[in-house]
């Protein structure tokens, strides 16, 4: 009874590491398609997203730090799906954008989440989205410590 919270079956951790490991695991065939990593993958969503923005805000929306995320947009924009400049407004600031390949990756992008779809058939969109809005919290409980 003691030691009852320091059973793997009572962590919350544990199945959310299980359940990221294996979404990355799934996604891992369909990207390599795209010629990309998870993290990649990421990274190309949120530029999708908005495109042109700083690395700063790249980092915000992934959750990567800029150790991660640096050698990421070095792979990315050697596969040509990016370019990184200067900020006309602050020199020291990268943008990063699309390329015109790295835009149309997003059609073929597109493909891929209907494809994924299907591994998650035991849940309902609503079930889903639930959960993501649970994670949510949790994510902002733990950065904003």
């Amino acid at each position: 009874m003691k030691y009852d919270n320091l059973k793997l079956k009572n962590q919350l951790c544990h199945p959310l590491y299980s359940i990221a490991n294996a979404i990355v695991r799934a996604y891992d065939p369909y990207l390599k398609k795209l010629g990309l990593t998870y993290a990649q993958y990421l990274v190309m969503l949120s530029l999708w997203e908005e495109d042109g923005v700083t690395i700063s805000q790249i980092s915000e929306k992934t959750f990567f730090d800029s150790g991660s995320l640096t050698p990421l947009i070095k792979r990315l924009t050697d596969k040509g799906y990016i370019s990184v400049s200067s900020s006309k407004v602050d020199l020291r600031q990268k943008m990063v954008s699309l390329t015109k390949r790295g835009g149309k990756l997003k059609d073929e992008a597109l493909v891929l989440v209907d494809e994924l779809s299907a591994c998650f058939s035991s849940i309902t969109y609503s079930e889903s989205m639930t959960l993501k809005k649970i994670l949510n919290k949790l994510t902002s409980d733990l950065i904003d410590k």
